[in-house]
């Protein structure tokens, strides 16, 4: 079907910076929007950025001014850039894509996470 491949985590001093990137492979026609949620310990899973297909955005509250995201169409990608990083970001940090796949068939893909750790 369709898996969702995630890179770039890592460990960061705060203040630093890191580039995530996602992307979608398989019987895909087309991926609508793609987001990034990240999930702290003990803590739910959150929405951080959206993208639409036609490349509207929408960011929460605590990452605006700081994190971009931004997609290749061309290449089904979505990336996270992340700037002026704090011990709050740290989590793990999901892909998400609504795809249209197979024969006439949309859903929402995962995945499998990355390790953010924003610490001196």
């Amino acid at each position: 079907q369709v898996q969702l491949v995630e890179s770039g985590g890592d460990l960061v001093q705060p203040g630093g910076s890191l580039r995530l990137s996602c992307a979608a492979s398989g019987n895909i026609f087309s991926v609508n929007d793609m987001g990034w949620y990240r999930q702290a310990p003990g803590k739910e899973r959150e929405l951080v950025a959206v993208i639409s297909s036609d490349g509207s955005t929408s960011y929460a509250d605590s990452v605006k001014g700081r994190f971009t995201i931004s997609r290749d169409n061309a290449e089904n990608t979505v990336y996270l850039q992340m700037n002026s990083l704090k011990p709050e970001d740290t989590a793990v940090y999901y892909c998400n894509a609504n795809v249209d796949f197979s024969f006439r068939r949309r859903g929402d893909f995962w995945g499998q996470g990355t390790q953010v750790t924003v610490a001196s």
